[in-house]
């Protein structure tokens, strides 16, 4: 039973570092490569994801595909973070800034020294949130970043339009500021609502 527990540990270990390797890999590979780094992983995902343009058109497409990125990214969150060790720190960073911002008030510096000491440590703890953040964002990574690179190789190469508010109907590879164009906004509208509703049905980071 000891040896399985043990093989179970270095596999998952071995698991966890190719993940958050290719996590990596693909967020370097569009900054240091460029396109041809990020249409050559869209080709590969779009294998297959494009037999889906001709279910739905794009703009539904990019909703379905949010809704599957947002139950991914909030899984992932739920079960690879000690949410309860998030929440003391943060409560314990709460109560620290309210007596350090007291102590300031009243001009006690014996106060404010003692609290100095406690920063350090403070920010050890802060730390180890930070740690906490970096796994489940690489692994985040390893899908969402391979749909968003296919969706962008789609809507250049087929382009078709939304219908906004006020604005009318423009097309999806048309700027709206920058480098974002109105397939980016939409995709980001989508994956955060939508992400909002999910990580309350599954009570994400729940106390």
């Amino acid at each position: 039973m000891k040896k399985k527990k043990e093989v179970y540990g270095q596999v998952k270990k071995g698991v966890d570092r190719g993940l958050i390797a290719l996590g990596i890999i693909l967020m370097l590979g569009a900054v240091l490569l460029g396109t041809d780094f990020r249409n050559e992983v869209g080709t590969v995902v779009g294998v297959a994801l494009s037999p889906l343009t001709s279910v739905l058109p794009m703009v539904m497409l990019i909703l379905v595909l949010s809704v599957i990125t947002g139950l991914y990214s909030a899984l992932i969150q739920k079960y690879t973070m000690d949410w309860s060790l998030m929440h003391r720190i943060q409560e314990k960073m709460k109560r620290f800034q309210a007596e350090y911002k007291e102590a300031q008030n009243a001009g006690n510096k014996q106060k404010l020294a003692k609290l100095e000491e406690e920063r350090a440590k403070m920010m050890s703890e802060q730390g180890a949130i930070m740690k906490q953040q970096i796994k489940p964002m690489m692994y985040i990574t390893v899908v969402t970043l391979p749909i968003f690179y296919w969706i962008y190789l789609q809507v250049d190469a087929n382009p078709s339009t939304i219908l906004l508010p006020v604005l009318g109907e423009r097309s999806l590879v048309q700027g709206v500021m920058g480098f974002f164009q109105y397939w980016i906004v939409w995709y980001i509208l989508c994956s955060l609502m939508m992400s909002q509703v999910i990580r309350k049905v599954l009570d994400v980071g729940g106390r």
